[in-house]
C-alpha cells in the first residue's frame, strides 16, 4: 500500500499549500513573480506562505531554506518505477507524482505498471500518487474507476483539468460525473491546482469569483472540497494532503497568450499572482470540508 503522507507529528490533520517551481521560475518579465537569483525567488516563496516547492533542480536550496520538497515526473515501463522512487528519496521528496503509462496499455499491461508503483513505493517509503492526466493510464475516468476496483490501494494527484477539459465533464450530467468519480476523490492525497473551461485547460480566473461568468471556477472548488472530505474521512493526526498550484506556460500550450496594444503576445494573467489566489481558493474548500466532514 502506498503510505500516506505524514509528517510525524500528533497534530491534526492539515492541508499543506505548495507551489510547483515552474508556476515560480521563468515566468515572463511583467509577471509581479519574485526575481532575483533561485534563494531570492525561493525566500519571498516563503514569505508569500507557501510551505513547499514541487521541484528537483531547486531542492537543495529548499531545504537549506527549510522548504519542503515534492517532485514528479514519468513512470513508462515497470522497471522505472523503482528508479524514479529512488530519485526522488534521493533528492528529499516527501512524495512523488507520477504520470504513469501513456494510455494506450491494456488492461494487463497496466496492471504491471501499477504493481511495481505499488513495491516501489513500500520499498523506498515514498508515498506516490498517479497524477489524473492526458497521455496516461488514469486518463479515462471509466479506466481509472476501474484501476480503483483492482486496486483500491493506490492514492491519486488530483489533477482535475485533464478530466474537466480533456473530457468535457459539462457536457451532461455534471452532478452525476462527480458523483461517479468519488472513489477517485477518496484517495487524493495532493491537488495540482489548475482551473480550466470545457475547451481550454488552463484560464485566467480573474478575482475567483466563480457564478454566471466563470461557472468553471466553482466546478472545481466542489472536485477540491470532495477531494478534502475524502481525506478527512480517513487521516489520522499528522496526515496532511497537499495542494500545489501548477500554472504552466505558453510555451507547452497552457498558458493563453494575446497580443496587447504594441503587438506583443503577453499571457492572459499573472500566474504568480493566480497562483496566490488559488491558495485562497483552496482554504475556502478545506473550511468547507471540514464543516462538512464535521457534520456541521
Amino acid at each position: 500500500m502506498i503510505p500516506n503522507t505524514n509528517d510525524g507529528s500528533s497534530r491534526p490533520p492539515r492541508l499543506r499549500i505548495d507551489i510547483n517551481g515552474s508556476n515560480v521560475f521563468g515566468l515572463p518579465p511583467y509577471s509581479s513573480a519574485p526575481k532575483g537569483d533561485a534563494r531570492m525567488v525561493l525566500e519571498a516563496v516563503k514569505a508569500a506562505g507557501f510551505e513547499g516547492v514541487q521541484t528537483g533542480s531547486k531542492a537543495a536550496v529548499c531545504r537549506e531554506l527549510g522548504l519542503r520538497v515534492t517532485h514528479s515526473g514519468r513512470v513508462n515501463t515497470p522497471e522505472e518505477a523503482d528508479l524514479r522512487a529512488a530519485e526522488a528519496v534521493e533528492l528529499g521528496a516527501d512524495c512523488y507524482t507520477v504520470h504513469v503509462g501513456w494510455g494506450i496499455e491494456d488492461d494487463a499491461e497496466v496492471d504491471r505498471l501499477i504493481d511495481a508503483v505499488l513495491r516501489a513505493s513500500e520499498k523506498h517509503r515514498i508515498p506516490i500518487y498517479l497524477e489524473t492526466h492526458r497521455a496516461t493510464i488514469t486518463q479515462d475516468m471509466w479506466r481509472t474507476i476501474r484501476l480503483v476496483e483492482r486496486f483500491p490501494e493506490i492514492r491519486f494527484n488530483g489533477d482535475f483539468s485533464h478530466y474537466y477539459t480533456g473530457q468535457e465533464m459539462i457536457y451532461g450530467d455534471l452532478t452525476a460525473k462527480l458523483d461517479f468519480l468519488a472513489p477517485i476523490f477518496e484517495r487524493v492525497r495532493f491537488i495540482h491546482g489548475r482551473i480550466g473551461n470545457s475547451c481550454c485547460m488552463q484560464v485566467d480566473i480573474g478575482d475567483g469569483t466563480g457564478g454566471k461568468q466563470r461557472p468553471f471556477v466553482d466546478h472545481f472548488k466542489e472536485m477540491w472540497t470532495r477531494s478534502f472530505v475524502g481525506f478527512l474521512k480517513s487521516a489520522k493526526p499528522g496526515d496532511y494532503i497537499c495542494f500545489t498550484p501548477e500554472l504552466l506556460g505558453p510555451d507547452i500550450n497552457y498558458a493563453r497568450a494575446f497580443r496587447n496594444a504594441k503587438g506583443e503576445l503577453t499571457e492572459e494573467s499573472d500566474r504568480w499572482q493566480q497562483a496566490i489566489l488559488y491558495g485562497q481558493l483552496a482554504r475556502e474548500c478545506w473550511a468547507e470540508a471540514d464543516r462538512i466532514t464535521r457534520g456541521r
